[in-house]
């Protein structure tokens, strides 16, 4: 700090002092992963926390393995978005588990439901979907692999509550629209292609309109046969 306050007071041109002070900011900044990490805060926020709006999603307390999916999928071309592809493509295998294991253990409060009064007979369209699938169109339950409170399940399975709708409705867009894809059988690409657009609308409405308590867990990884197959799930 004093060397920071030296620079400023001998330094004569403005932009030159800024330079200067920022360097020996640099060189004692911490070298820790919170520090690392800082790059992450612009877009997904504060610790990973992100909001309930928009397109940015909450990656705090996710799984582990599921948010070192996602970073490989962004650093091998799977899931496309040029700035994490430009974070992440010289990152080892190594360093992006760590990364996950980072933004995994931190625990913070969820913000309250990004989606209010919105129609009943909506609601209920998503929550049926949601809860029991349509067995009928061979669209199963998102309750049977993301867990029956819906915060995920390790040790790759996410959470979907405490999303932003507008988050929810890019996804499955994405899905199935063939813009992202995770490994092979890639199930919610599948499932994505199997619902109409009435059925995305609904089942986003309804899960980012419910809370989420406080200390919501990942629950443990369930040994019992999936609905369906997905590469990126537990076989």
């Amino acid at each position: 700090m004093r060397s920071a306050l030296l620079l400023l007071r001998l330094c004569v041109l403005p932009a030159l002092c800024l330079l200067a002070v920022a360097a020996a900011s640099a060189a004692t900044a911490p070298d820790t992963m919170a520090q690392r990490m800082k790059a992450c805060v612009a877009c997904h926020g504060q610790e990973g926390r992100a909001t309930n709006q928009g397109f940015l999603p909450r990656i705090a307390g996710k799984p582990a393995g599921y948010l070192y999916n996602q970073l490989v999928n962004f650093r091998d071309g799977k899931r496309r978005n040029a700035t994490m592809a430009y974070l992440v493509d010289h990152m080892s295998d190594a360093y992006l588990r760590e990364i996950a294991a980072y933004f995994s253990s931190i625990d913070l409060p969820y913000p309250p439901p990004h989606t209010t009064d919105a129609p009943a007979q909506t609601l209920a369209r998503g929550e049926q979907l949601v809860r029991h699938g349509d067995a009928a169109r061979g669209i199963p339950a998102c309750a049977s692999c993301h867990g029956a409170a819906m915060t995920g399940v390790a040790p790759a399975v996410p959470g979907l509550l405490g999303l932003p709708r507008d988050y929810l409705l890019a996804q499955f867009g994405a899905w199935r629209n063939g813009v992202r894809h995770a490994a092979m059988p890639d199930c919610m690409g599948e499932i994505a292609r199997r619902l109409s657009a009435e059925d995305v609308t609904a089942m986003a409405t309804w899960l980012s309109s419910q809370p989420v308590t406080q200390g919501a867990a990942v629950a443990a990884s369930d040994a019992g046969k999936p609905s369906m197959e997905c590469g990126s799930g537990p076989r």
